[in-house]
């Protein structure tokens, strides 16, 4: 299943989660965040369960997108215990994104 990150939910969903967190930092006009939407899509239902997997709009979350300094989009983070312990920035491979999962769990 995929989440919706905001920053009303953020510390819960995400800084407090107990399982690694995949944030998908994106935009709706943003052509490559399309490009990796099914493939957020396919991680989401693969790691359910053991990762949450969930998209954050900048343009609706701008204060998420600053403190996370995201310059770029897309851009992924890959958090644990309130920490973002990855960064992968750019459409990527669905494979170079699972690595990332794998190291954490």
């Amino acid at each position: 299943m995929e989440h919706k990150f905001t920053t009303a939910n953020f510390d819960k969903e995400v800084l407090e989660a107990q399982t690694p967190v995949l944030v998908d930092f994106y935009a709706d006009w943003c052509g490559p965040c399309k490009m990796m939407a099914p493939i957020i899509a396919q991680l989401a239902e693969e790691y359910d369960g053991k990762v949450k997997v969930g998209k954050c709009n900048i343009d609706e979350e701008d204060g998420l997108a600053r403190m996370y300094r995201v310059m770029s989009i897309p851009t992924m983070k890959v958090f644990v215990k309130g920490e973002a312990v990855a960064t992968i920035v750019g459409a990527v491979a669905k494979e170079e994104l699972a690595a990332e999962l794998n190291k954490v769990l």
